[in-house]
């Protein structure tokens, strides 16, 4: 009995500790998922690429670099906007605009944590509010 305790409490220390490192993976994650998603043409070394294929290819240098990317600011500065060989910036062009990655990536980064704090905000107010029908 004391061993399946000590499993436990050991598994739940591990898995604690690997989601306390898990935000900038998530905003990671979340950033090739919305690429992948998005319709777009990535540019790379002046090939353009299908958006699915881009995320591909980021995916790949960010398994191979994910040592040294702590944040998503990290992987957006050396991971997502230019060629490791060439050191050419890579563009992302969506409907009639064509911009530098880097620039759109923090677009994207800096619209979903706006999201994500409001949603946090509303959870806090829904949690604090006096329930309906309580006196």
């Amino acid at each position: 009995m004391k061993h399946i305790l000590l499993c436990v409490l050991a598994l739940g220390f591990f898995f604690s500790g690997n989601i306390s490192h898990a935000s900038g993976n998530e905003e990671i994650d979340y950033l090739l998922n919305h690429l992948a998603n998005s319709g777009c043409t990535f540019i790379r070394n002046g090939d353009e690429h299908e958006a699915k294929e881009a995320r591909d290819h980021l995916e790949m240098k960010y398994n191979y670099a994910k040592r040294r990317i702590k944040t998503a600011e990290d992987f957006i500065d050396k991971i997502a906007s230019k060629s490791s060989l060439s050191r050419k910036l890579y563009e992302v062009h969506c409907g009639n605009v064509k911009m530098p990655s880097k620039q759109w990536l923090y677009e994207v980064l800096a619209a979903h944590r706006e999201l994500m704090n409001t949603m946090k905000k509303q959870k806090q107010f829904s949690d604090t509010s006096p329930s309906q029908g309580k006196l």
